[in-house]
């Protein structure tokens, strides 16, 4: 690409946004999506710089733009960032509004807001005079945006909104609630707000890639996304590592013995993972690192030869954990651990390893094998059935992990008390469960509710079954695409409660081929033959099928359900 067409350069915020130039979300680009999990990583970035001593700079990643004017910007890559940092400087508006209408120094705080306005969010029209916005959002949120966001309109409508649009005024309150926080006690509020939004908009910075067309963009996402991208992190922590031992001037023997001992851990993870496994190792040891700040954090801890070997050391003696959770079925645990193992990996939950590493270096196999059971309870109960933010808990697993690590903690007790904050109680796992749709289209998905009906019927019928099985599969009873014969259903009720955990159910492969999308009263027969309890009761149960009768059948299960997912020493 030749720089007629491409350009790179870093950029601050305060650059992209005080420069008078405009920044459009294509019209049919995806929507906006970041929700409190992300927000709240982006809020904590920006405290990290702006605290006494913190960042001098923050690295935001790729922004990727595109103009054939120089003027006006299409973001092709970077619209989530870029717009919820803007967000955040609405919020900041916000608060010296009130400000201004408190009558509290109503004269400066106006001149703030009008001066921060003008900066990052629009600037007057030289002809026209109208105020314009510096960044427009795409077809389904660029109404909303300007509407309500912009102007600081008290209270947006929160009915009747598209989801996207939810999301949006959600992270307009959000990080207004965080900007109240970071503002208690503050003697000048006004003087605050402006401190924090001129120092993040210096400090945080993006890599901007400017193209002219739409195969330059490609180009860029095609070099960005290549695998090669995922290894040179792997790299670069060799070549630091190195480069440690190499200024202790060691000799040739020793950095060969780096080597094959460092290509030996890669060779059992593969190069992609290594900084996953590296970053779950190192929370379990040390302090909490997002994978972004890993190669950060190794460089201001591995300074000198005897701590690059205490590092692989350390490392060597986790990996088997990592692999085990990771590839349960190759690892030497037990039956009952391997399965724990490759249930927790069903449920795609990660949170739990550097807690688990830690634990394993402590407990008797037995113990770690009970901490193991109840991982799998509380990431069911949080997770899978809560939908709960994953931050927290994440945060909960690395503190208890540091207190076994420093031998604070060395019973199997103590670990599950430190546990406790992330421990759903029966009384709310029971509600959500009463109301919880697993979509199956995606093969994740199916294989969690096949797990959740194998459970159910074990506890029922006494029989264990593989959920990975092909001997079975799930059954909806209201089918997903019902024919006809099911009138008790409107098409909204077919849509919404087909996914329900209540309308589904165990069949044995062949009979549900069989049964196709059949009505209740010709399935009803078939179900009372079942082999399956969990089947059978429903035919036993219900005469009809209606959305009462779902309703009714899943507050049932979660009775069970309560019953079979329990840590006892925490209910």
């Amino acid at each position: 690409m030749s720089a007629t067409n491409f350009n790179t350069k870093n950029d601050t915020f305060r650059k992209l946004m005080g420069n008078g130039l405009t920044y459009r979300v294509p019209r049919f680009q995806r929507d906006y999506s970041w929700g409190e999990e992300e927000w709240d990583d982006l809020w904590q970035d920006i405290i990290g710089t702006v605290k006494e001593g913190g960042e001098p700079a923050h690295y935001m990643g790729y922004l990727v733009l595109q103009s054939s004017d120089d003027k006006l910007y299409d973001v092709i890559d970077g619209q989530q960032r870029l717009t919820t940092l803007n967000i955040i400087v609405l919020t900041a508006l916000r608060q010296l509004k009130k400000l201004v209408e408190q009558g509290r120094d109503a004269d400066t705080a106006q001149k703030r807001l009008d001066g921060l306005r003008q900066t990052y969010i629009g600037y007057l029209d030289p002809v026209t005079l109208v105020a314009r916005s510096k960044l427009s959002l795409n077809r389904n949120n660029d109404t909303y945006f300007q509407t309500y966001l912009v102007p600081l309109v008290d209270n947006p409508p929160q009915r009747g909104i598209k989801p996207s649009e939810n999301l949006l005024r959600r992270a307009f309150e959000w990080f207004g609630g965080r900007l109240q926080d970071y503002l208690q006690g503050a003697t000048d509020p006004g003087m605050e707000i402006a401190r924090l939004i001129d120092t993040m908009s210096d400090r945080l910075f993006f890599t901007v890639i400017t193209v002219t067309d739409e195969l330059n963009a490609y180009k860029v996402f095609e070099t960005l996304n290549a695998r090669g991208v995922r290894l040179s992190a792997t790299d670069l922590l060799k070549n630091y590592l190195f480069s440690v031992l190499h200024r202790e001037e060691q000799h040739e023997h020793e950095l060969m013995v780096l080597d094959n001992r460092w290509e030996r851990i890669v060779g059992r993870l593969a190069a992609a993972s290594l900084p996953d496994f590296l970053r779950f190792h190192w929370i379990s040891r040390r302090n909490f690192v997002r994978q972004t700040d890993l190669f950060k954090a190794v460089r201001s801890e591995i300074k000198v030869r005897s701590d690059v070997f205490s590092l692989l050391n350390a490392m060597d003696e986790d990996i088997d954990t990592y692999l085990a959770l990771t590839s349960p079925e190759g690892s030497n645990w037990s039956q009952s651990a391997k399965d724990c193992a490759r249930i927790i990996k069903t449920f795609s939950v990660r949170q739990p390893f550097p807690l688990l590493m830690a634990a394993k270096r402590r407990l008797n196999e037995t113990d770690f094998e009970k901490l193991l059971k109840a991982t799998v309870v509380i990431s069911f109960r949080y997770n899978v059935i809560g939908g709960l933010l994953p931050a927290e808990q994440e945060r909960t697993y690395h503190a208890e992990a540091q207190r076994i690590s420093k031998g604070e903690h060395g019973t199997l007790q103590q670990i599950l008390e430190g546990l406790r904050g992330v421990y759903v109680s029966d009384a709310s796992f029971n509600a959500a469960f009463s109301e919880k749709s697993i979509g199956t289209l995606q093969n994740r998905n199916r294989k969690i509710v096949c797990y959740i009906l194998c459970s159910l019927e074990r506890q029922m019928s006494g029989i264990d079954l593989d959920y990975e099985s092909s001997s079975f599969n799930v059954e909806h009873i209201c089918p997903v695409n019902p024919s006809g014969g099911w009138s008790a259903f409107t098409d909204e009720e077919v849509e919404t409660l087909t996914s329900r955990l209540g309308n589904m159910t165990l069949l044995q492969t062949s009979t549900n081929k069989r049964l196709g999308n059949a009505e209740y009263v010709d399935k009803r027969p078939i179900y009372a033959e079942s082999i399956y309890a969990l089947t059978r009761e429903i035919a036993d149960k219900h005469e009809e099928w209606t959305p009462r009768a779902i309703s009714q059948r899943q507050k049932a299960m979660a009775k069970i359900a309560t019953a079979v997912w329990r840590v006892p020493q925490l209910s």
